[in-house]
Formats: C-alpha cells, sequence, structure tokens
C-alpha cells in the first residue's frame, strides 16, 4: 500500500466521522422541530437523517475494512467491499423513501394542523448545512476515488432535496392557509421520489465496479502515455482496468525489441510496472505482459 493511498484512506475516514456527527444533529434538530411545528416533512427529513447515520455508519465500517493489506485469501486487498457497502446504503435510502412516501399518504388523508412559519427558518439552515455537506463530501469522495464515500455525499445531497420540498411545501401551507394543510405531505411525498432516483444514482457506479465494467479510458489513457515515456518500452496493447476500493489494478500488454533476452523483457516489466506505480499513485497491482515488437 502506498503512502499515498493511506492518506486517501485515512481522509475518507475522517470524512464519514463528519457525516456521521453531522446527522445525528440534524436528525434531532429535524425530528424537534417537525414534532413541535406541526410538520410532518420535517419529521421525514428526520427519518432521512437517521437512516443516513446507520448508512454512514456502515461506509464507516467498509472504509476501514477496505484499508486491511492483501493477505493469502485477498491477494488485491479487501477494496470490494466497497461497492457491496454501497449496495447496503441504497437499501437504506430506499427503505426510507418507502416509510416516507407511506407516511405521507396517511397524513394526506388525515386532516391535521398548519405546520408552524419558523420551522421555514430551520429549514432554510438545513438545506445550507446539508448542500455544504454535501460538496465537502463529494470533493473527498473525488479525491479518495472511494465509492462508498461518493454515496454518502448523495445521502447529503438527498437529504438537502427533501428538506428544499418541506421548505416548499410548508411555504405553501403557511401562505395560503386553511385548505392547503396537505401541501406540507405532498412535498414528503416528493422526496421519497427524489431519493429513490438518487438511490439509483448511487446504486448504477457500484454496480459497475463489481462487474468490473470498462469505464477508465481517462486513466487507460494515462496509463499509456506514462509506458511510453519508459526507455525499451516501444508501445502498448491491451490494457484493462479493474476497480477494487481505493486501487486500480491494472493488466497491460507491452511491446518492447523482440531481439532482446528474456531477462531484458523481465527488467523492462519491472521498471514499467514500478514507473507506472510511482506516476499514478491510486495504481494497486500492475500486470506486465510484455509482447516482442517484430510479430
Amino acid at each position: 500500500m502506498t503512502k499515498k493511498t493511506k492518506t486517501n484512506a485515512q481522509i475518507a475516514i475522517r470524512t464519514t466521522y463528519f457525516s456521521i456527527i453531522g446527522n445525528m444533529g440534524l436528525a434531532l434538530v429535524k425530528g424537534l422541530a417537525g414534532f413541535f411545528g406541526n410538520s410532518y416533512a420535517l419529521i421525514a427529513d428526520a427519518i432521512e437523517s437517521t437512516t443516513d447515520i446507520f448508512a454512514s455508519l456502515l461506509v464507516l465500517f467498509g472504509l476501514k475494512y477496505a484499508k486491511r493489506p492483501a493477505d493469502e485469501n485477498h491477494p488485491y486487498g479487501h477494496g470490494k467491499i466497497e461497492p457491496l457497502i454501497t449496495f447496503l446504503v441504497v437499501a437504506f435510502l430506499v427503505t426510507s423513501a418507502t416509510i416516507i412516501a407511506y407516511e405521507s399518504i396517511q397524513h394526506i388523508r388525515i386532516p391535521h394542523k398548519t405546520p408552524k412559519p419558523w420551522t421555514l427558518l430551520v429549514l432554510g439552515a438545513i438545506i445550507i448545512w446539508k448542500e455544504i455537506s454535501y460538496r465537502i463530501v463529494v470533493q473527498k469522495g473525488a479525491e479518495t476515488n472511494s465509492t462508498s464515500l461518493k454515496a454518502d455525499a448523495w445521502h447529503h445531497r438527498s437529504d438537502a432535496i427533501t428538506s428544499v420540498t418541506a421548505f416548499i411545501g410548508i411555504s405553501i401551507a403557511v401562505i395560503f392557509g386553511k385548505g392547503y394543510e396537505t401541501a406540507d405531505d405532498w412535498a414528503a411525498l416528493l422526496a421519497s421520489g427524489f431519493i429513490l432516483y438518487n438511490s439509483y444514482l448511487i446504486f448504477r457506479p457500484a454496480l459497475g465496479e463489481i462487474m468490473d465494467e470498462h469505464v477508465y479510458d481517462d486513466l487507460i489513457e494515462e496509463i499509456r502515455a506514462v509506458a511510453i515515456q519508459v526507455d525499451g518500452i516501444l508501445g502498448t496493447e491491451k490494457c484493462y482496468i479493474r476497480k477494487a476500493g481505493m486501487y486500480y489494478h491494472v493488466d497491460l500488454h507491452a511491446m518492447v525489441d523482440g531481439q532482446i533476452s528474456v531477462t531484458q523483457g523481465h527488467d523492462l516489466a519491472h521498471k514499467l510496472q514500478n514507473t507506472l506505480k510511482k506516476e499514478i499513485p491510486n495504481l494497486g497491482h500492475v500486470l506486465i505482459h510484455i509482447e516482442p515488437d517484430d510479430l
């Protein structure tokens, strides 16, 4: 494991602690504001923040497990647990969306009080905080190449979306008064649809990672550009990439002079391997297959 990768893992874990603490505070604030402010949309928001806490705990477990070094039973490391954890995070999102939708429909059918105007101030602050949280976590997810951290970032974005819909619903109920009390509940129902859509956006890349889908064209071009700079490497042919956690595992066919000895070819392969790992720190296992140029 490279020093850079260790740093990435530490960054991802610290970012997950940030998500857990933030969601705990928001779940409490939303729940209290929703209860005392007669807003089911806020209570629905609190439900989602509560599921976010458990989802972030799962992400934290996955990141710590993925840090384990390769061993006899896991020669490529433990990084594949990240997309598996992402699937569980998606399950939490779908579950929370289903609960919110069901409860919203129930509240639409039952007359209730209009939400308190002051709940809009609470929601405004929440929206700003969740959007800031999303941007922080998604940046760290991109920086560390962590699939589960990117999924955690989308939890913040979906939370911000539910808060926006709640803000709109409560505003309608407060402005138009009697007869529009259910606008708050319709907002919560709409939010559940956004959560389901975001669940798909999180699920799709994680599935691609599990299936070793070909989605790394930019990285392949970078690998080829670095390889051709190595003295003795005349070009490259096949290049396959698999992602596991924060690592990219590479199988590369490199062309060399067909007249050199097996030992020279072996040395070139190691030279190319070391150069690639040095220039592209997020690479894990790099397997080099030597091809004679004159075939």
